[in-house]
């Protein structure tokens, strides 16, 4: 708070000119919050007190006050954006004088997301994963628009030239793929007379081509698979295991399926979790059309699926005797993909 005007002498022979004193005490976040307030008020002249603690006041030079004041306001103006390289988080409001400018953003991991608040002028994301892409590796990136996502139009660019991927006046699709050479996403705003209520936000995911394939059509998982899909995707998916269905609920016009494990192979997440209890079962919820028509009590299966965007879909989920019978031909043929331990 402001004290007591004294007389500062600035040269010899020179007048004398008043300065106010700003002592400012109390916990670290209150002096904070006071210089932020007296920079926001248009503070120009006058020697800055900080005081560590009540009743010790510590006098600032004007050069380090100066050197405090553009420290805080780096730190109000950098806290608009977040950006890791996994995702980023940003707001127009930030370089509303500079609307035109395209700011780069790069993102270098298998997935994440972007949220742009109030969107002004544009934005390139380049998503360019870190790993080099090994055979059969993650080469096609697929977007999911948030269902609420607005402000900006989405399009893929490669070398100057746009193609129109997600207009902002059309519903949010469930998912966008596009082959990580076709180029950067160049994300532009629309202009608005208020952007208040717009925000423009996804996320990304890294898959190879086959399962990209299935994101562009959910219907991919209701066709039976053969009997070298289900042995690789017993080796490859994201989780795979043997049990039962509990219960189909649904959600968002997807069936939900309460599945109930006696065994899990695998899972890079946790799709399923303990169940407690005597024995070893496991529990857990996965995603597949309607279409499929997904019932409850009908016997032990294998299934297998992916996890997309924080999500487990199902994906082959042949009836567990025909699986066993497959494999056990396979391991004499000495075709198997992989060693499952049955036990």
């Amino acid at each position: 708070m402001p004290g007591p005007e004294r007389p500062v002498r600035t040269g010899p022979g020179t007048p004398r000119r008043k300065e106010t004193i700003w002592a400012i005490s109390g916990p670290a976040a209150l002096q904070e919050k006071w210089l932020l307030l007296l920079l926001q008020t248009g503070l120009e002249t006058g020697t800055l007190l900080a005081a560590v603690g009540a009743g010790s006041p510590i006098m600032l030079s004007p050069f380090l006050a100066y050197f405090v004041a553009v420290l805080l306001l780096c730190r109000v103006a950098f806290s608009q954006y977040s950006s890791d390289q996994c995702s980023w988080r940003g707001s127009g409001l930030t370089h509303e004088a500079h609307a035109r400018d395209v700011e780069q953003v790069y993102l270098r991991c298998a997935q994440g997301s972007l949220e742009w608040l109030y969107p002004t002028g544009a934005i390139i994301v380049n998503l360019r994963p870190n790993t080099a892409p090994a055979p059969g590796g993650p080469r096609s990136v697929c977007v999911k628009p948030a269902a609420d996502s607005r402000g900006a139009n989405v399009y893929l660019e490669r070398g100057g030239d746009l193609r129109l991927l997600l207009p902002e006046a059309d519903p949010a699709p469930a998912v966008l793929c596009f082959g990580l050479q076709e180029g950067a996403l160049f994300v532009e705003a629309v202009p608005h007379r208020d952007i208040s209520r717009r925000i423009t936000s996804f996320q990304y995911q890294l898959f190879d081509d086959r399962q990209a394939a299935e994101l562009r059509s959910l219907s991919a998982p209701c066709q039976p698979c053969s009997g070298a899909e289900i042995l690789l995707a017993v080796c490859t998916s994201d989780f795979a295991g043997r049990g039962s269905i509990q219960a189909v609920e649904q959600e968002a016009g997807q069936a939900v399926v309460l599945v109930r494990m006696s065994a899990v192979f695998r899972q890079k997440s946790r799709v399923f979790s303990s169940a407690g209890g005597r024995g070893r079962r496991w529990v857990g919820r996965v995603k597949t059309p309607l279409q499929c028509g997904a019932k409850p009590g009908e016997g032990e299966f294998l299934f297998t699926g992916t996890v997309r965007f924080g999500e487990p879909w199902l994906g082959c989920a042949p009836r567990y005797r025909d699986f066993l019978q497959l494999y056990r031909d396979a391991v004499t043929q000495g075709t198997n993909p992989c060693h499952i331990d049955m036990d």
